[in-house]
């Protein structure tokens, strides 16, 4: 017999996936380069149909006609390389599919050299990490809607369950399905960071314990801030170190890593001139938290603001809360609104919608609140902010006191929170009837004679300003 599918990577995501497909009765093939892997891959088989191959002649024919291979290799160039060498043992028809966190336009690319080749590509970002790769994913596919409709009953069967079915959708041609995911990885940087934030905010300016503030977490994860990452970051602030007996949160060096694709989407938010800032200075938030040594030095050389008195607990806790809920609306917010422009500018024609949809369960950036996005871009599919409908208009009106507050607490005692001040900056320049470019513009005519627009009349227009009258 012929395995239905194939994997190609078989680091521990390409093994939980494998292992997700066998125990919904697809008999799969594996391959990975190095041995070892493959064979920590049969450890764990216990009667799924998986079969193990060691070389890729071997792999390719152990597949049934035409053939679906799932690739699950670090992204880069490692796409290419394996294509290169995989690509001469496939026949026309055969379809491969990119499941790792690959650039979309490097997706796009491939597509067109596979096709030159008679074969099939798709695009497909997967999220959930290793649990979700095994119990239940969140997968966004790009490429041609016949490819999908191959491969969708394995996807359907391997995807995790939101409260509107499977959670995995075909977003369009290209490189659509990495742009989503790609995304949401952007809005997933904003939301960690945020937390990050309530939880410098929690520690120094209240002086809770981790313990104590997982308990804040733990009680804001019972409602309508219902999250996985919450979820997971209650489980973070409760564990010990075995070695030291304290809080092991409180041992981990405070440099954070990046693999690329929160900057891709704040490159490609710049690209398309889509307002992205909160998850802009995610990003930076990240490359300033690796400056670990130049922190540490300029730490005992530039003074901050003197004490402050105690703060209230209660009013803080609760302007915390608030300002939380409006940070991460508007992190997805601004992120949709990416997506928005992304699908018009680059011909996806997917749905808002249906993005919130997949992302109901599975994916990292789950949370209750995405069932009410969806509904708000259901009804008005072209909706340009998330927080111009209902109920997200309602968080701004009884929240916006409370983020200021938070904002004027953090720079008051020093502590950084530029997701909490992006946000704010950014919702409050969107709701300006008129902001002061006017000035900018003018500037650039002047240096630079680019020229500007008028209030009062259509047109372009410049001005000698060396030779204009002065008031």
């Amino acid at each position: 017999m012929k395995a239905q599918f194939g994997v190609i990577g078989l680091a521990t995501m390409g093994q939980n996936l494998a292992l997700n497909m066998a125990q919904h009765g697809f008999s799969v093939a594996g391959y990975n380069r190095s041995a070892e892997r493959t064979q920590a891959l049969m450890a764990r088989v216990k009667d799924e149909p998986i079969l193990p191959t060691f070389a890729l002649p071997e792999f390719v024919s152990a597949l049934a006609r035409p053939r679906a291979i799932l690739l699950m290799v670090q992204a880069g160039r490692p796409v290419d390389e394996v294509p290169s060498e995989l690509f001469p043992l496939l026949e026309p028809g055969d379809l491969l599919i990119d499941g790792g966190n690959s650039h979309f336009a490097d997706t796009e690319r491939r597509i067109r050299e596979a096709e030159s080749r008679g074969l099939l590509y798709l695009g497909v970002g997967i999220s959930g990490g290793e649990a979700g790769a095994l119990e239940g994913p969140a997968l966004m596919a790009g490429g041609h809607a016949a490819d999908y409709a191959r491969i969708e009953p394995i996807f359907e069967a391997i995807a995790a369950r939101g409260l509107d079915g499977p959670c995995t959708g075909y977003f369009g041609p290209g490189g659509s399905g990495h742009y989503v995911k790609m995304v949401h990885n952007g809005i997933e940087y904003a939301i960690m960071q945020t937390i990050a934030e309530c939880y410098d905010l929690l520690k120094r300016g209240l002086g809770f314990t981790p313990s104590e503030i997982a308990a804040v977490f733990a009680e804001w994860n019972q409602k309508e801030l219902e999250s996985y990452l919450l979820e997971i970051t209650v489980d973070i602030l409760r564990t010990k170190d075995s070695e030291t007996g304290g809080f092991l949160v409180e041992a981990i060096k405070d440099a954070a890593e990046q693999k690329g694709t929160g900057k891709w989407s704040t490159q490609a938010a710049l690209d398309l001139g889509a307002p992205t800032p909160t998850l802009a200075e995610a990003v930076f938030a990240r490359i300033v938290s690796a400056l670990k040594e130049e922190r540490v030095r300029a730490e005992k050389v530039l003074p901050g603001p003197a004490p402050n008195p105690p703060l209230p607990v209660q009013e803080t806790l609760e302007n915390l809360r608030k300002a939380y809920a409006l940070a991460v609306i508007t992190a997805y917010a601004q992120g949709f609104r990416q997506l928005r422009d992304a699908s018009t500018e680059h011909g996806y024609g997917f749905s808002l919608a249906e993005v919130a949809r997949v992302w109901t369960a599975g994916c990292i950036i789950r949370a209750r609140m995405l069932q009410d996005m969806r509904e708000a871009f259901r009804r008005e599919p072209d909706l340009p902010l998330l927080v111009l409908a209902e109920p997200f208009r309602e968080f701004w009106v009884k929240g916006q006191e409370s983020l200021r507050d938070v904002v004027c607490l953090a720079h008051r005692t020093g502590i950084p929170v530029p997701a909490f001040s992006s946000a704010l900056n950014f919702l409050d320049a969107y709701r300006t009837g008129r902001l002061p470019a006017n000035l900018t513009q003018a500037q650039r005519d002047y240096f630079g004679a680019h020229t500007y627009e008028r209030l009062d009349r259509p047109g372009k227009f410049h001005t000698r300003w060396e030779e204009a009258p002065r008031c």
